[in-house]
């Protein structure tokens, strides 16, 4: 084991895959002399050559559509959109054409195809540039979705991700890349739809994902001085969904909240919430479910405004106390 970053671990894993495997290649705006727009691909133009590391013209609607037609023909693409954001520009090319392939063909073809994009806010980018919009995708069906919360499952799932025969949007968060954690020099996947306990506990499962995670370890650990003992489940893939490890985890501690960055008002909370109420569990809760999620308004560049949009470590601790409260006066 060593520690790298988020970036690196990236970057591990497409260099793995491309060495590994002929038909994997990369395209997208600035990967190659640039290295990306996060430089998770810098360096893999000097290995790979241009024509495994496709440099774009600015059309999104393009070069999605170019992966499309090369995955249909067997090749493996790794798609890399600068800014989630800008999905919404070849929206139609990901959710009717990638998406919905297999299935109009009867399975004739599949569409083995990832595409890379980094989310969030955090950075003063601005309403155009700091989207968490995980949930559109969720609601697709074709697409699987993946939103890892640290190098060690980056990499993993990255890799996992490029083997899938399905497409998958693979979201990336800005404040991750520079986080370092300890990853095996070892080769290694991760399964796709299986959620991770970060943390063990008996009294409270906060359920969350991406870069939402570290906030709520470190809420739970200053909640440990208080005597209260939460349980934190990292989804790591929203689609398909873990929804045994939730209902596992909630069942045990008989509370759950439910923290994400993206606008709290239809966000994939909700599923996760409707999830709960309609298992066999609902009626043995201590206390109604919540959620935590991001202010319903476009994303501010300055940074105050901006970091009071969204869930922190002290306004989870703030959300627990109440929850915990709530149940212990019944």
């Amino acid at each position: 084991m060593r520690e790298i970053t988020y970036r690196e671990a990236l970057r591990e894993a497409l260099e793995e895959e491309m060495s590994h495997d002929d038909d994997v290649f990369m395209i997208g705006e600035d990967i190659g002399l640039f290295g990306g727009g996060f430089g998770v691909t810098e360096g893999l133009l000097e290995k790979f050559g241009p024509e495994r590391v496709l440099e774009t013209p600015i059309s999104e609607t393009a070069f999605v559509g170019t992966a499309i037609g090369a995955a249909m023909t067997g090749l493996r693409p790794v798609v890399e959109i600068m800014f989630s954001d800008f999905m919404g520009v070849c929206f139609d090319q990901i959710t009717n054409e990638a998406a919905k392939i297999h299935f109009m063909y009867n399975g004739q073809f599949d569409v083995p195809m990832v595409i890379r994009s980094a989310v969030g806010a955090g950075t003063g980018a601005a309403a155009q540039h700091s989207q968490s919009m995980e949930s559109m995708f969720c609601h697709v069906p074709g697409l699987k979705v993946v939103v890892p919360s640290n190098a060690y499952d980056a990499k993993g799932l990255l890799k996992q991700s490029i083997r899938d025969n399905d497409p998958v949007i693979f979201l990336e968060h800005k404040l991750l890349y520079d986080t370092k954690g300890m990853v095996p020099e070892e080769e290694y996947t991760l399964p796709l739809g299986k959620a991770d306990i970060k943390r063990q506990g008996t009294d409270l499962s906060i359920i969350t994902y991406g870069q939402m995670t570290d906030a709520c370890l470190k809420a739970a650990s200053e909640l440990m001085e208080e005597n209260v003992d939460i349980e934190v489940v990292d989804l790591r893939t929203l689609s398909p969904l873990d929804t045994d490890t939730i209902l596992t985890s909630v069942r045990k501690t008989g509370r759950a909240l439910i923290v994400h960055e993206a606008v709290k008002f239809a966000g994939f909370g909700g599923e996760i919430a409707a999830v709960i109420a309609e298992s066999e569990i609902s009626q043995g809760l201590k206390c109604p479910v919540k959620r935590l999620g991001g202010a319903f308004s476009p994303v501010p560049c300055a940074p105050v405004p901006e970091r009071n949009m969204f869930p922190t470590a002290e306004t989870i601790g703030e959300a627990v106390r109440m929850m915990m409260k709530r149940s212990t006066n019944g």
